[in-house]
């Protein structure tokens, strides 16, 4: 396999302008990995997938859109870029700006970001300012400040982003031959559900193949579109989700409306179990990339969703990797003397010679 980018294997089918520059770590052609052994566990008689946007560059689902929203950016001669974010924009965001030579400067929350992203974005030598607010504070921040000065900005409000996000849709296809019947995943500032949206009406308009029903999934403490209205202090372990004002919500509650699906909440105990169900699978996810599966589980056995004889996919967007906290404070290792003998012990349930 000759590995392209999300640009150049899809050109044809981004609307982006001619003076786009490319730039690329070879993002896409993610994994879309069968878990036959979930499925199971979920009542079974259904085909699941996982596509797991956890294997781009810089560990997240952002550098599909990142990808063309910098390039564009250098297309038209900016120095320099901003976002707001709660993690991943902010390492996707600095990587693609390094690559380009542009700066990067984002704006996070106190005290609201997972460590691993944000060490993400230091690495790759963003300017990092942290404010005393929420993400959507940050938000508004940068959105006045570019536009008063000559900055990008490559929040998903910029609609390059979703061009480059609609490529998982097309990926999909590609691998499964159509559109699954439903898809899963989570929902923060719902510029993902909205590009995947696009990419299935787009390519069933060209290809005929077909629109799957969107569940999108968003936590308890932070769900404004089941809510319906803006949440002022949105709280999850799901800190990518971590999202009380979507930027793009009326686009969001559009696509699950025509997709005829919809949009639930589910708690972050039901996010964290999901999370280390698929790491028993194999698959280690940041906790929001559980929220479209843990939201799959919950409709199941709520008794609103019969799976049978269906093909779906799940979109895990972030690794473990991005917010390894969760996991090891809670860890204490077992300590044993440096003896063959104390360890044989608990081997001794597996027999041998």
């Amino acid at each position: 396999m000759t590995y392209q980018g999300v640009i150049s294997r899809y050109r044809e089918w981004l609307d982006v302008p001619d003076t786009l520059v490319p730039v690329t770590l070879l993002e896409g052609d993610t994994p879309l990995i069968p878990v036959p052994r979930l499925a199971e566990e979920l009542g079974g008689g259904f085909e699941l997938y996982v596509k797991f946007e956890g294997m781009n560059p810089t560990g997240s689902f952002k550098d599909r859109g990142m990808t063309v929203a910098i390039s564009e950016a250098l297309g038209r001669g900016v120095k320099a870029v901003m976002c707001a974010s709660t993690g991943n924009t902010a390492a996707s965001a600095a990587a693609y700006a390094a690559r380009a030579g542009l700066r990067a400067m984002v704006l996070i929350p106190e005290g609201k970001v997972a460590a691993g992203k944000l060490a993400g974005a230091v690495a790759y030598g963003a300017e990092v300012l942290q404010i005393q607010g929420s993400f959507d504070d940050a938000l508004s921040l940068v959105v006045e400040l570019t536009g008063r000065y000559p900055i990008a900005l490559v929040n998903s409000l910029n609609p390059y982003r979703l061009e480059g996000q609609k490529t998982a849709a097309f990926e999909i296809c590609d691998t499964l031959g159509a559109a699954p019947d439903w898809l899963c995943l989570p929902v923060g500032n719902a510029g993902n559900i909205s590009a995947y949206w696009m990419g299935f009406t787009q390519l069933d308009r060209r290809r005929g193949s077909g629109l799957p029903h969107i569940l999108g999934v968003q936590a308890a403490g932070s769900a404004p579109l089941v809510l319906g209205h803006p949440v002022e202090h949105p709280e999850t372990v799901a800190t990518a989700i971590r999202i009380g004002k979507p930027a793009r919500g009326e686009q969001a509650l559009l696509a699950a409306e025509e997709s005829g699906g919809r949009i639930i909440a589910v708690t972050d105990d039901q996010i964290l179990g999901m999370q280390r169900r698929l790491a028993g699978n194999g698959i280690w996810v940041e906790p929001a990339s559980a929220a479209g599966l843990a939201g799959l589980a919950h409709e199941i056995q709520a008794g609103r969703f019969q799976p049978q004889g269906k093909r779906i996919v799940a979109v895990c967007t972030g690794h473990g990797l991005k917010d390894p906290d969760i996991i090891t404070r809670t860890f204490q290792p077992r300590v044993l003397p440096s003896d063959f003998h104390a360890i044989e012990e608990i081997l001794s349930s597996l027999g041998g010679n």
